[in-house]
């Protein structure tokens, strides 16, 4: 059997830039489509709140999530790729069935809540381009989503949408088109400001659940197992996976990228939306239209400067809407499927796990049904972050025991660094939910 523990002699290092540079976006994989999947509709509409109801207040949270996001979600990658099996197969193995049935619970009905928000979000950009009734849009985003998870690789058509995302590179654009207090922008990047009030720790708590979310955690687990199969990965006497022995510290690295740059994404969205927005008085994002207005300075020049900033807003949203809505879903297959001992994999065909598929299929097509219940889109995809920010803490809570055991981890298990920054995440969140909470209370 084929060990992996020492690097092989007959890949020796190439010296050439260009080949050094290639290896480095090789390695990029479940990170990276994790992060890009974490600036998701439901991201983009709370960042946007966030700098049009209160400026630059908020902007420290893309900074000191950073080490936070790469900590858990390195965590979740490490127990997927050490014990071969996604987050709820680890649950299920150490915890009792009632935990096990909580945690699924609460990762689904999150997941479907938010696969609902995205699609009205999807369907309300594309509104923006093409005037056609909502609904349409909503069924249309479905169809193609369901469509493209269960026939295709979502490997393979997340290649050619995650170059939609690229249209997120319009906030940094308009930040650096229109004149920024740079020196006041730095400032409330580094030093935190709070206010004891529900609106504020309502919107904060939305920030911190729609970067740290659920569906994060038991997709990038379990894409890393996706990983090992296609790598031809098998398991020791043990039980364990045999690893490549860079496979970690790939990860690491993949995982560092991805989340860095869904930070800077939030850091850029709430620049640009407190300077065009909440410095001219727009101070609620109702629909998708005003969000798109914060892009208006970059494309000025242009005749109908607001239909390109709408078009170049819908673009955006319908890339990382239809790159995230199957990361939902199949998160909640890959739960539901290893709770129960089922097939899964979107490395399998449709009649090899059924039971799989059939989870994709339905959360998808309840979060369709979400969008006929007459919930404002913009309002709908705000909760759903509140909502991830308040489910996160209890699946925090475990990864951080299970980030810690030696019994379940081994010589793997988190070190001293990891296991605070694991529990500090679980911390953090929990007093954003309880002050929420608390400034309810008369």
């Amino acid at each position: 059997m084929q060990q992996f523990s020492e690097k092989p002699d007959a890949l020796p290092e190439d010296p050439r830039p260009a080949g050094a540079l290639r290896r480095f976006f090789r390695l990029l994989g479940p990170g990276v489509i994790t992060g890009a999947a974490d600036d998701d509709p439901s991201g983009i509409a709370t960042y946007s709140q966030t700098g049009a109801q209160f400026g630059f207040g908020q902007l420290w949270t893309a900074l000191y999530q950073i080490p936070l996001m790469v900590a858990v979600q390195e965590c979740c990658a490490r127990i997927g790729s050490v014990t071969g099996q996604g987050l709820a197969g680890v649950i299920r193995q150490h915890y009792s069935r009632s935990i096990l049935v909580v945690m699924v619970l609460l990762v689904v009905v999150a997941n479907t809540i938010n696969i609902g928000a995205d699609i009205g979000a999807v369907a309300a950009a594309a509104q923006l381009v093409v005037k056609a009734p909502l609904w349409v849009f909503t069924v249309l985003t479905t169809v193609i989503v369901v469509t493209l998870e269960v026939q295709i690789s979502y490997k393979t058509y997340a290649k050619a949408l995650k170059w939609l995302a690229l249209a997120l590179l319009a906030y940094p654009a308009t930040a650096f088109m229109i004149k920024e207090p740079w020196g006041e922008i730095l400032r409330a990047t580094v030093i935190p400001h709070v206010e004891f009030s529900f609106q504020f720790l309502f919107i904060v708590t939305g920030v911190f659940g729609t970067s740290i979310s659920p569906y994060m955690f038991f997709w990038q687990a379990s894409e890393e197992v996706e990983e090992e199969i296609a790598l031809g990965v098998t398991n020791g006497d043990d039980g364990q996976p045999r690893l490549p022995w860079d496979f970690l510290s790939n990860m690491r690295i993949d995982t560092a990228v991805g989340m860095v740059f869904a930070e800077l994404a939030q850091w850029f969205i709430i620049i640009t939306t407190g300077s065009v927005l909440f410095r001219h008085g727009i101070t609620n994002i109702a629909t998708a239209a005003d969000a798109a207005a914060a892009l208006e300075p970059l494309v000025r020049s242009f005749p109908n400067s607001g239909q390109v900033a709408r078009d170049l807003f819908a673009v955006g949203v319908i890339g990382l809407g239809l790159l995230a809505i199957p990361v939902l879903a199949g998160s909640a297959a890959y739960a539901m499927a290893e709770a129960f001992q089922w097939r899964e994999g979107l490395s399998r065909k449709f009649g090899e796990a059924r039971g799989f598929y059939g989870v994709i299929i339905v959360s998808t097509g309840v979060g369709l049904l979400l969008n006929f219940t007459h919930i404002n889109p913009m309002k709908a995809l705000v909760f759903t972050a509140v909502f991830n920010g308040i489910a996160a803490v209890p699946l925090l809570f475990i990864i951080a025991r299970i980030n810690a055991s030696q019994e379940i981890l081994g010589l793997n298990r988190g070190g001293p660094i990891s296991r605070t920054l694991v529990w500090l995440t679980f911390g953090v969140m929990g007093m954003c939910a309880l002050g929420m909470f608390a400034t309810l209370l008369p």
